[in-house]
């Protein structure tokens, strides 16, 4: 019976979205990786990172990514980064972003 009620609950766990998109980061894009953005004025790097793992289960590599993106995009705000840029693919529940102001393109 234990087991399946652990079996439920990872299962609910890693099923759920755990980081919202706040209100001032729905205007931030993020843009693939590659060149620079013309014309924009880089801000700095924002790095994020999530749980990717729940004991011994890995989390879905895709909610995992989102997760990661949408911590990215809060951040840029406060930087007053309109644009992000990965400069790798996520690692171990972490990603490194390129912020940039490209005044809202």
């Amino acid at each position: 019976m234990r087991l399946l009620i652990l079996s439920a609950t990872l299962l609910a766990v890693t099923g759920c979205t755990w980081v919202s998109l706040a209100p001032a980061a729905k205007a931030v894009r993020v843009i693939p990786a590659g060149a620079a953005p013309a014309g924009c004025e880089k801000r700095g790097e924002v790095s994020v990172s999530v749980k990717h793992g729940v004991a011994f289960y890995e989390r879905n590599a895709l909610k995992v990514r989102d997760e990661l993106e949408t911590l990215a995009r809060n951040e840029a705000p406060g930087i007053n980064a309109d644009t992000l840029q990965p400069l790798a693919e996520p690692a171990n529940g972490e990603q490194r972003f390129a912020a940039y102001r490209c005044g809202g393109r």
